[in-house]
Order: C-alpha cells, then sequence, then structure tokens
C-alpha cells in the first residue's frame, strides 16, 4: 500500500521505556501507536507464557507481530505509526528464553517475512542493566517474563546479547541511550527525526 508516513519501530528490553516513549512520541506525530502483541490478544500472554511449549509460543508472538503488521499498514495510509516492539523483539526474546540462537528463530518465521511491513526506523533503546532492574521491579503491571529477568542476571544479560545480534544486521536500525534523558527529550530528538526523514522519503513516494 502506498504510505503517507514513516514507520517507527521502539525495540528494548522491558523497563527501557518504550511503552512511555511511544506515547510521547505518538503525541508529538500527531500519530497512532501500538504495541505487538497488540490488545486484546495480549491478555493471553500469562497464559501462554505460563502453558504453552517452544514452538507454540513463538507462533502466538508471530501472530501479534502479522496483526501488528496490518494495524502499521493501516495506520500509514493516513500517516506515521509507532510500534512498541515487532519481529526483531520476537527474535530476540523468544531465542533468549529458549537458549536458541537468533538464525533458529528467523529461519523458523521466514515464510512469514514477506508479510510484515518493513519499518524505516528501528530504534534499539539502551539502558543500564541495573536501572533495567529496578524498573522492573518497580512496574504495577509487571508480568512472569519481567519476573524471570530479575530474578536471571544470565538470562537478562543474554537477552542483551541477542537484541545487539538482531541489530547488528537491521538496516533500520538506530541506537538510543536512554540513560539520563527524559522520555519527553527522546521523543524530541525521535520526532525530530521522523519529521527529517519524512521531508525525504514522502515526496519520493507521492512522486
Amino acid at each position: 500500500m502506498p504510505r503517507s508516513g514513516i514507520f517507527v519501530v521502539l525495540e528494548g528490553i522491558s523497563g527501557s521505556g518504550k511503552s512511555t516513549l511511544a506515547a510521547h512520541l505518538a503525541e508529538r506525530l500527531g500519530c497512532r501507536s501500538f504495541h505487538t502483541v497488540p490488545a486484546p490478544v495480549s491478555d493471553l500472554q500469562p497464559y501462554i507464557h505460563a502453558h504453552a511449549r517452544t514452538l507454540p509460543q513463538l507462533a502466538f508472538y508471530l501472530a501479534g507481530a502479522l496483526h501488528a503488521a496490518d494495524l502499521a499498514r493501516e495506520a500509514l495510509q493516513h500517516g506515521h505509526a509507532i510500534a512498541d516492539r515487532y519481529i526483531n523483539s520476537v527474535v530476540a526474546n523468544h531465542a533468549a528464553i529458549h537458549g536458541l540462537d537468533n538464525a533458529t528463530v528467523i529461519d523458523t518465521i521466514a515464510p512469514f517475512a514477506d508479510y510484515l511491513a518493513p519499518p524505516d526506523l528501528t530504534v534499539y533503546l539502551h539502558t543500564d542493566l541495573r536501572t533495567l532492574t529496578e524498573r522492573m521491579l518497580g512496574k504495577r503491571d509487571q508480568t512472569a517474563a519481567d519476573r524471570d529477568l530479575i530474578a536471571d542476571r544470565a538470562l537478562l544479560r543474554r537477552l542483551q546479547d541477542r537484541y545487539d545480534q538482531v541489530a547488528a544486521h537491521d538496516p533500520t536500525a538506530y541506537h538510543l541511550h536512554t540513560d539520563g534523558r527524559s522520555p519527553e527529550q527522546l521523543a524530541d530528538h525521535l520526532a525530530a527525526m521522523v519529521h527529517a526523514m519524512a521531508s525525504v522519503q514522502m515526496p519520493l513516494a507521492r512522486s
């Protein structure tokens, strides 16, 4: 479909500030933001996390990313779109939790890759691991996955490693360090980037 805006994805470990930043950025850009896995499908995550085995878990999160791709395509017809997590979160989290390498997960979901709306900008949020832990401890909506990361430092480091690996092969990657910067400052920075990208890409798309 023709695009009228920029598709921005925010990626990072739980507690890195994705959801807060997505809300601020969507407000500045006057556009829609959504989470992968989108609500209300996300309400099933606790059950999937507790009861589903490795492949059904991956299928669930892949379905969430495919649905998010539809939401992105719909939003991009009218303006920008902001995704709080996307397919690279599926890859990194599944690989880290189940002790797999990223390539194994990527190969498994490869038949569905063409369905995914490609991002124009994927922002990888980097936050000190101690700060991440403090934020996860303070979350009101703390999940079982958050508790696993809090209890298992090796898993937390493994997840950061999987994110670093997927970012290294992502041509849309932009690394953003959040320490010492407010969500408002980060949103201002990214909004300026999106406006600059749109000024170049959108005239080309309309021509």
